[in-house]
C-alpha cells in the first residue's frame, strides 16, 4: 500500500503497487435464520466469543486480547444482567471457526461474538442457521450481514450517510467521487451514491482509478476537470492515509484543484497516522470520527483496567457486549427483532444500534482540518433519530 510518511519526505518516490487492500474481502453468503431467538435463562446470558487467538495473522493475538478485555469490561459494567463469557479459538480459519460455533451452541450459547473478519464469520453464521443464535461479528463487511449474522465494525455506509448529509446541510450538494478500482474503492462508491440519494445532494461524477503508481498519477488531471466540467463543490476521496489520499492531498492543488472553493471530504480516518494532517491540500477538508468523548472515556476505564491502551478494534469487543447485555435486560430475548429493537446502546465509541438488514448506524462527529490539528465542527448525536442522522 502507499505510505503517508514517505510521501511527506518524496512524493514521487513513495507508490508502489504492493496489491489491493483486504480490509473489506467480501465473502457474499445469503446465511438464513435470525428467528426468535432463545429465551435466555433467567437473568444470565451465555456468551460464545470467537477469536483468532492462534492465528498466524500479525496483529491476530494483540486484537484478541484487546477485544476480550474489552468485552469482559462491559459484563462488568451492565446491570440488570449477567453475561457470562466463554471464549473460543477460531486460529483465524472459517472451518475450526464453524466448528468450534457449533460446539458453543450445543454447549448453550445463547449469542455468537465475533469472529474477526469477514470470510469466518460468514462461515460462523452458515454453521448455526439453524439454532436461531445469531452472530455479532467484528466485521465490517456488509456483503456477509444478513439473515443471522450482524457486522459491528464501522461502515462505508454509515460514514457516507453522515458526510453527506452534513455536507448538503452546509451546501454542498455537487459531489465528485474518486476511488480505487477495487473492491473497497467500489464499496465506497456505492455507499455514497446511496447516500446521496437519501439527501439533497446529487454525485455528479465518479472517477474510478487504478490501484497502481501509473493510475493514481493518470487520474489526478481526470478528477480536477471532472470537478469543473460538473460545476462540483465537494470532492470525496474514498482512499486512507496508508493508501492513495497523501498523494492527492498534495497532486490535486498543484494541479489547479482549489481546495477552498471545492470542500475536501473523505469516507476514512485523516488523522491516522497524525503527520496526515500536515498535508495542505487536506486543511479545512472534513471527515467523520466517532464520538471523541465516548472514545476518550473508553479508552481511559480501559487502561485503568488493563495497564494499557486498547487496540482500536477492542471497542468492537465492548460494543458486542453491550448490545447483548441491554438487549437481554430489556426483552429476556436475543433474536433479531429484539436485537434491533433498541433506539441505541451505549457504545464504547458513541451511541449505535443494529438494523433489520444486519449492519450498523454509528453516531459520529464531523471533523474539519485546520492549521494542521483536527477541529471539530459538528458534534456526534446523542441519540440516533428514527430516520438516522
Amino acid at each position: 500500500m502507499f505510505s503517508a510518511l514517505r510521501l511527506l519526505r518524496n512524493p514521487m518516490r513513495f507508490l508502489s503497487l504492493l496489491g489491493v487492500t483486504a480490509a473489506l474481502a467480501a465473502c457474499q453468503v445469503a446465511a438464513p435464520g435470525g428467528g426468535a431467538g432463545p429465551r435466555v435463562g433467567g437473568e444470565s446470558v451465555q456468551v460464545a466469543m470467537l477469536l483468532p487467538i492462534s492465528s498466524t495473522q500479525g496483529g491476530d493475538a494483540t486484537i484478541s486480547r484487546s477485544l476480550e478485555n474489552a468485552a469482559r469490561m462491559a459484563a462488568s459494567e451492565l446491570s440488570g444482567v449477567t453475561v457470562e463469557i466463554t471464549v473460543y479459538d477460531t486460529a483465524g480459519e472459517s472451518a475450526q471457526a464453524a466448528s468450534v460455533a457449533q460446539e458453543a451452541v450445543q454447549a448453550g450459547a445463547d449469542v455468537i461474538v465475533g469472529p474477526l473478519r469477514s470470510d469466518v464469520a460468514a462461515a460462523v453464521g452458515v454453521a448455526v442457521a439453524n439454532s436461531d443464535v445469531n452472530v455479532l461479528s467484528f466485521s465490517n463487511n456488509t456483503g456477509i450481514a444478513g439473515g443471522n449474522v450482524f457486522v459491528l465494525g464501522h461502515t462505508f455506509e454509515n460514514t457516507a450517510a453522515r458526510m453527506v448529509s452534513y455536507g448538503a446541510a452546509q451546501g454542498r450538494t455537487r459531489i465528485v467521487v474518486a476511488h480505487a478500482q477495487n473492491l473497497a474503492g467500489e464499496v465506497a462508491r456505492d455507499a455514497v451514491l446511496r447516500a446521496a440519494q437519501g439527501s439533497s445532494a446529487s454525485v455528479v461524477g465518479t472517477i474510478p482509478y487504478e490501484f497502481s503508481q501509473t493510475g493514481v498519477i493518470d487520474v489526478v488531471p481526470q478528477i480536477v476537470s471532472s470537478v469543473r466540467d460538473n460545476d462540483a463543490n465537494a470532492l470525496m476521496l474514498t482512499s486512507d492515509s496508508s493508501g492513495a489520499l497523501p498523494f492527492f492531498a498534495q497532486l490535486l492543488p498543484e494541479n489547479g484543484l482549489d481546495v477552498e472553493e471545492v470542500r475536501m471530504m473523505g469516507l476514512t480516518r485523516w488523522d491516522t497516522p497524525p503527520q496526515t494532517l500536515e498535508l495542505s491540500g487536506l486543511q479545512g477538508g472534513w471527515f467523520a470520527v466517532p464520538d471523541p468523548q465516548a472514545t476518550e472515556d473508553f479508552n481511559a476505564r480501559y487502561e485503568a483496567a488493563y495497564g494499557s491502551p486498547p487496540h482500536i478494534l477492542g471497542a468492537l469487543g465492548y460494543d458486542a457486549i453491550r448490545a447483548v447485555g441491554e438487549t437481554a435486560a430489556a426483552s429476556g430475548r436475543l433474536g433479531a427483532a429484539d436485537l434491533t429493537a433498541s433506539s441505541g446502546f451505549q457504545g464504547a465509541n458513541g451511541v449505535f444500534r443494529l438494523l433489520a438488514d444486519g449492519t450498523n448506524e454509528r453516531a459520529m462527529a464531523i471533523a474539519q482540518v485546520t492549521d494542521n490539528q483536527v477541529q471539530m465542527i459538528d458534534p456526534a448525536p446523542r441519540r440516533l433519530g428514527g430516520l438516522g442522522f
